[in-house]
């Protein structure tokens, strides 16, 4: 019996040392830093939309993508202050179309932060309505640090419901960096097309235009796709475009070609041959679908609905002759309270004082 009490005594001794040797060689666990947290917001101040130029910005082009007016911010990390420029837009959709729009080919995506792209001196970052510049005035400052302030200001992305009401990017195969633009207006498709003539573009007739250079092996090409917001418009306006830029009509290396599907525009500019235009509408696939109205779904059967039609009706009709009759009641009772309160009033004097009688006699 002693012999057996030693035995799991010493079985037992075993094991807790056995732990604890695993636990000794196991790491402490160090919740990780979040830089961020040592940003402080040290002043804002509100500035008229024409402001905008002191920072980057387009005035005429901003006020096409809905702008409204700046708040510029001051943040803080120690000693170095980073100016932050917050643009109110019209909706998500223009502060993204602001994004691409300023977006140039030597900056490059933000690493792990969505719809933020920047160089040495500037990060563009579009937040639902927000269009967001990161003015990096002091070059000395870290990677990291900065990085820190763009999280620290507008997270690592946009919620779901923002990123799907986005238009869907184009497509990204051969796309040069820097070059995908969303324009929503003259202004913006000027300066973005120089040599193009975008008053064929309908943009008084609600057109939005995507687009974007792609390396074809001879050079590069714009790829646009027009949205309309129904077929017939985009027929007329791709029947103006074929007539004026001669589309499908080789003329040398600089060729423009376009097609329509739906309510949709293609087009492609600078093309060296038809092959390499067509290998670039054909990244879009237009799709059609028909609906049947259907019948509302109620729960009530037809009898039911014509007796609550009659119901209503009455209850109606109720509600009308018990309204005169209240009303014929006040118009009594005012007369009476006029007739004792105020007796020399018009109102209180009975029909029998107000008649003029004429005794006459023949």
């Amino acid at each position: 019996m002693v012999r057996r009490f030693a035995k799991h005594a010493g079985l037992m001794a075993v094991l807790t040392a056995v732990c604890s040797l695993s636990s000794a060689r196991q790491k402490p666990f160090i919740p990780p830093q979040v830089p961020a947290a040592d940003w402080r917001q040290v002043d804002s101040q509100s500035l008229p939309l024409s402001a905008v130029g002191k920072y980057g910005g387009d005035l005429a082009v901003d006020q096409e993508y809905g702008a409204k007016d700046l708040e510029l911010r001051t943040y803080r990390l120690g000693k170095t202050p980073v100016q932050v420029v917050v643009e109110q837009a019209a909706d998500a959709v223009s502060a993204y179309g602001l994004l691409t729009f300023y977006e140039a080919p030597e900056m490059t995506p933000e690493k792990e932060i969505q719809l933020a792209s920047g160089d040495g001196k500037q990060t563009l970052m579009a937040r639902g309505d927000k269009f967001i510049r990161f003015l990096r005035g002091d070059a000395s400052l870290p990677q990291s640090d900065f990085h820190a302030l763009l999280l620290f200001v507008g997270g690592s992305k946009p919620s779901a419901a923002i990123m799907k009401s986005l238009p869907t990017p184009m497509p990204q195969l051969g796309l040069i960096t820097g070059s995908e633009k969303y324009l929503l207006g003259l202004e913006a498709a000027k300066r973005v097309l120089p040599n193009f003539r975008t008053d064929l573009l309908g943009f008084d007739q609600g057109a939005e235009v995507q687009l974007g250079q792609y390396q074809t092996g001879k050079g590069p090409s714009t790829l646009m796709s027009i949205s309309y917001p129904n077929p017939q418009i985009a027929r007329i306006r791709f029947k103006a475009l074929s007539s004026f830029l001669e589309l499908n009509q080789h003329q040398g290396e600089n060729s423009d070609y376009g097609r329509r599907g739906g309510s949709y525009v293609f087009l492609v500019l600078n093309a060296a041959n038809q092959e390499i235009a067509a290998g670039l509408m054909n990244r879009f696939q237009v799709t059609e679908g028909v609906s049947w109205d259907q019948p509302p779904i109620t729960e009530r059967s037809f009898t039911l609905q014509l007796v609550h039609m009659f119901l209503a009706i009455f209850l109606l009709t109720a509600i009308l002759l018990g309204g005169c009759v209240v009303a014929g009641v006040l118009f009594f009772l005012s007369r009476r309270f006029a007739a004792r309160f105020f007796p020399e009033s018009q109102w209180g004097r009975t029909d029998e004082d107000q008649l003029i009688r004429l005794n006459l006699k023949t």
